[in-house]
């Protein structure tokens, strides 16, 4: 039996034999919901309790860092620095999570404790993000029981802010440049095309969140004794959302439709799997694009939330201000920092000067992409090939929104994404969970991939 399938072997058995759901169980314990100030003791248990000590029964030496944004919670680092002449591979997790939502959920259930139903494992963090990394990390302790090294250098980030935007983390890269200097980034989020298949993904949709509003009064007036004399600012508002997208949502917006859709984009999209969630509308979105490439390859607008007035408990009365929370997901080749602007332009010329522009409180991610034939893509989803028997899926860029930018443009490493999760978790929803057989599957495909690179030689020239 050769040590790549002894490391394989050991992370079967750290599945199968209970391990995994007892360490994975201490984690989803922790409370950790960077969106509640009151649990900020919380991030730093994390790390302290729970991180810190699975690093450093693999010799990694570790360091906790207040954030450099006061509204942040802290940031850890770990190395194992076998050799300088040997390449390094910097990983990643966060330990925040969401809002616990804890009236939602089913009974039975808690967010914060693991419950097992089936082929569910239940629990607050499970699919976003302590499962994902704790299979990384799980999959290297594997390699070392397995050959007493690494073969390859190890630096790993986890930060406790990813869910309010990675606060401070572009900041805290800028400052531990040096420190962070790696090869590649091989890190794990987001969800799997399908379940059954593993996935790869090399970058994000970028994500820019804004406030359009209308305020013509401070106060509410009656509309029996004003209707048809006052401005109605919703309706005001919801024409002027009209004119960004016709009526199945295709942007009209010239610098929001992007250019980046070439014909290698279109061919690496081409068969992939949408959905695993809800039916996907076909005749919505661009009606040029399958549904694969307007999820990963076209820019989309939404509406997420709109206010006029008390909806809760309306009464006779024209508001004086409308409100609409909105955002637009956007790909490689949309210029960022004319977004806004653009906007802008546009209601000006439709004659909606009187809708205002705020932009939101939420973290800007860029967009990123990585070549689906980079060496290190290439390497990685070989590897996987090899212990899965699957062709993995491979994404230029993942739907969502991750701070992969952070990694990309500040730290300027290619990065490969190997989610461990699947569409229909319930990632931010009551009932978050994971599936037994991706984790079970993650554990040895991580471990086949790091046995790989230690036996590859990625020794520096």
């Amino acid at each position: 039996m050769t040590t790549r399938e002894v490391t394989i072997q050991k992370a079967e058995t750290y599945f199968d034999d209970g391990t995994f759901l007892k360490d994975l169980s201490r984690l989803v314990a922790v409370e950790t919901e960077s969106q509640n100030p009151d649990q900020r003791d919380e991030l730093y248990r994390y790390l302290i309790e729970e991180i810190t000590p699975l690093l450093t029964a693999m010799d990694f030496q570790t360091e906790i860092f207040v954030n450099p944004d006061p509204s942040g919670g802290p940031l850890l680092i770990g190395e194992r620095i076998e050799s300088p002449q040997f390449e390094t591979i910097l990983t990643y997790g966060h330990g925040d999570v969401i809002r616990s939502q804890t009236d939602q959920w089913r009974t039975g259930l808690h967010p914060f404790s693991v419950v097992v139903e089936g082929e569910r494992i239940y629990g607050r963090g499970t699919a976003d993000n302590k499962c994902q990394h704790l299979i990384n990390l799980a999959a290297l302790s594997c390699l070392i029981q397995a050959r007493g090294n690494l073969g390859f250098n190890v630096k790993i980030v986890i930060e406790t802010s990813e869910e309010t935007g990675s606060a401070g983390l572009a900041d805290f890269f800028k400052s531990h440049k040096d420190r962070l200097k790696a090869d590649v980034l091989i890190a794990s989020d987001g969800p799997r095309l399908k379940p059954d298949t593993p996935t790869l993904f090399m970058g994000s949709r970028g994500a820019i969140n804004f406030d359009l509003e209308v305020n013509l009064r401070e106060s509410a007036n009656h509309s029996g004794n004003w209707g048809g004399l006052l401005a109605d600012p919703a309706i005001i508002l919801a024409h002027a959302l009209a004119t960004i997208t016709d009526a199945r949502g295709q942007i009209k917006i010239e610098a929001w439709r992007p250019t980046s859709l070439t014909p290698e984009i279109r061919k690496a999209l081409k068969g992939l799997p949408v959905g695993g969630g809800p039916t996907i509308d076909e005749d919505w979105g661009e009606l040029d694009l399958d549904p694969a490439e307007r999820a990963f390859g076209w820019n989309s607008f939404a509406i997420l939330a709109m206010k006029s007035g008390i909806p809760e408990a309306p009464v006779n009365a024209i508001s004086g201000h409308a409100t609409a929370h909105c955002q637009l997901r956007f790909v490689v080749g949309t210029d960022v920092d004319q977004i806004l602007p653009a906007l802008r332009k546009h209601l000006d010329e439709n004659r909606f000067a009187n809708v205002d522009i705020t932009p939101g409180d939420d973290a800007l991610f860029n967009a990123t992409r990585l070549d689906p034939d980079h060496p290190w893509v290439q390497f990685v989803a070989n590897s996987i090939t090899k212990t899965s028997g699957k062709i993995p899926h491979l994404l230029p860029n993942l739907a969502g929104s991750l701070p992969n930018d952070t990694f990309s443009d500040i730290l300027k490493l290619p990065t490969v994404w190997v989610p461990h999760s699947y569409a229909g978790c319930s990632q931010h929803a009551p009932d978050e969970h994971i599936l037994k057989s991706i984790s079970r599957d993650g554990l040895k495909n991580m471990a086949g991939l790091f046995w790989d690179i230690s036996e590859k030689s990625h020794t520096k020239t």
